[in-house]
């Protein structure tokens, strides 16, 4: 008999110690997110990591692939906010980095938000643009909301379950447990929390592993990763109006991955409502962004030192109005902040234009 323990107990030790030579970063990991080192010896979590190792890889290499150029920018902006950048691995989890991942609950973006909390936590979301899926302003409203988390349960991976399956399942989960501890949270016996979160929890925990493991080189993933984390993004101020895909071409990018990292914006297009907005745009093109856009866009106010009324005939739109006057809807907008963006039958517009546009139209043109 003792003999059989001896065996059980030593098949158990290695299998334990293989769980911690495959992942010697979860230290750092369990660390970052106030969970207690022992939980790495834990059966549930062991068995769930054994099984799902490969699959998981597979997932971070894909995530990588998708919204791997992200990373840099997410986890500076967790780290300047006092969050660990290890939340980025959350973002990671619950959308793949997918821009426009829509959940069967309706949840949007990267990070999944409900239009309900999204509005809570200051994104727009209306028919003309989905600030859920700008991955920068949809990263500071889930920092935002992880932070109230927080302030409510005082661990972090009781945020990450809150984020999950909500405060007010999780409360009282802690209620029926009586207490927070992880392990007796996580039991699946006793199904404090729903299973679905457990597994979250669990996911987030793999893939952090696995990311940290190549952060701190200690996992090959090719060249490939090492090259997404090279890139980086920003945001810029462009006018109302504006044409992602002509931008695209002015700073040299293909249209389609610029408009990967401006998804919220429905059509391509800024819109007209607002004075100005702030698009994303890779880091390393933004000389060029400066150099030809922004100089573009001044010379082109400074030449526009002339101005023409206009009344609005039916059918007529911002964009007919600025193309009959060889000028851009941004600027007939800006010039015209009480129009809000519309242009209705009977306003009067001020229309900003050249010398030769408006030698063209006013009477006094016409009269030289």
């Amino acid at each position: 008999m003792r003999t059989i323990i001896f065996i059980f107990l030593t098949i158990i030790s290695i299998q334990a110690n293989s769980v911690v030579d495959r992942y010697p970063s979860y230290k750092y990991v369990f660390g970052e997110f106030d969970i207690d080192d022992e939980y790495i010896y834990d059966g549930e979590f062991q068995s769930f990591l054994k099984k799902n190792h490969k699959r998981y890889e597979r997932y971070y290499k894909k995530s990588l692939d998708r919204g791997g150029h992200l990373i840099p920018t997410f986890k500076s902006m967790l780290m300047r906010d006092d969050l660990s950048d290890l939340f980025v691995y959350m973002a990671m989890v619950e959308s793949g980095f997918k821009r426009n991942s829509v959940s069967s609950a309706s949840a949007v973006g990267i990070w999944q938000f409900m239009e309900a909390t999204a509005k809570q936590y200051k994104l727009t979301v209306n028919s003309d643009f989905d600030e859920r899926l700008d991955p920068i302003l949809a990263t500071s409203a889930a920092m935002n909301y992880m932070h109230k988390l927080y302030k409510d349960f005082g661990k972090w991976y009781l945020v990450i379950m809150a984020y999950n399956c909500g405060e007010g399942r999780l409360q009282k989960a802690i209620d029926r447990a009586g207490t927070d501890d992880i392990s007796i949270l996580m039991d699946s016996s006793s199904a404090y929390i729903p299973r679905e979160t457990r597994n979250y929890l669990k996911k987030i925990l793999q893939v952090a592993m696995i990311g940290e493991n190549v952060s701190l080189g200690l996992e090959e993933m090719g060249d490939a990763v090492e090259q997404l984390y090279g890139k980086d993004v920003v945001q810029v101020e462009i006018d109302p109006g504006e044409n992602l895909e002509k931008i695209a071409k002015m700073i040299k990018m293909k249209p389609k991955d610029l408009l990967k990292l401006n998804h919220h914006f429905k059509d391509g297009v800024v819109p007209v409502k607002l004075p100005s907005y702030k698009i994303n745009i890779p880091n390393m093109k933004i000389i060029d962004f400066y150099a030809i856009y922004t100089l573009s866009k001044e010379l082109q106010r400074q030449k526009k030192s002339f101005y023409l009324s206009h009344v609005v005939k039916s059918k007529e739109t911002l964009h007919t109005i600025a193309k009959k006057y060889q000028t851009t809807v941004g600027e007939v907008a800006i010039a015209n902040p009480s129009a809000k963006g519309r242009a209705k039958r009977g306003d009067v517009l001020v229309i900003p234009v050249t010398q030769k546009v408006f030698s063209k139209f006013s009477n006094w043109g016409n009269s030289k």
